[in-house]
């Protein structure tokens, strides 16, 4: 199989009917380290051109100047690239202590893949949000199963398990922990949340 741009999205419609198919097939690719992480940064690359897209569509729909994030496209693209490393390096390390076999390469791949996927599901979002806005919460729900979903699978196929249950267990059991821990970072160097106040 040759992944090429006109036919990334027919193979992430693959993907959402069969993961398992779909990943092993992005496996035997066999694609070197060094062009996983080049595609790796450039997923972060499109996902944060298209949150920015998305929040000058919602400006110009609304009337209203945006109110953005709290961080620049830079700093958020910084913030989502180390977000998606840690997933990566959790991903194996975390399957391998559990018995698993996988290579670090599959998690890096497989890691770039499920964010393009979600960055497809955004740009739906957005169109939703501008056209019908009762049906971009529904999509925003249907986006995290669905995450949850490949994830799980991608996870089976990377490191060979056959238990989705003990997969989606071991997937729970590791956001939580790592939840904690940012949190205690975060309390430990004093970094607080933002608070969004509204205007009444």
């Amino acid at each position: 199989m040759n992944l090429t741009l006109s036919n990334l999205i027919p193979h992430a419609l693959f993907t959402v009917r069969d993961p398992q198919e779909a990943a092993r097939r992005l496996m035997a690719l066999d694609l070197p380290r060094d062009v996983l992480w080049q595609l790796l940064f450039l997923v972060v690359v499109v996902s944060v051109l298209l949150a920015e897209v998305s929040n000058g569509l919602l400006a110009l729909a609304t009337g209203m100047p945006s109110q953005g994030l709290f961080l620049s496209p830079f700093a958020m693209g910084a913030v989502q690239l180390t977000l998606l490393i840690l997933a990566v390096f959790a991903i194996h390390g975390v399957g391998r202590a559990m018995g698993g076999d996988g290579r670090f390469e599959d998690a890096l791949l497989l890691t770039a893949w499920l964010q393009f996927i979600m960055a497809c599901l955004q740009v739906l979002q957005v169109l939703a949000l501008l056209v019908l806005p009762a049906i971009a919460w529904l999509i925003g729900v249907a986006g995290l199963i669905l995450f949850m979903w490949l994830l799980m699978h991608f996870v089976a196929v990377i490191h060979g398990f056959r238990s989705l249950g003990r997969v989606f267990a071991m997937i729970v059991v590791t956001m939580f922990g790592a939840a904690v821990v940012l949190s205690l970072l975060m309390a430990l160097f004093g970094v607080q949340i933002p608070e969004v106040t509204q205007s009444v």
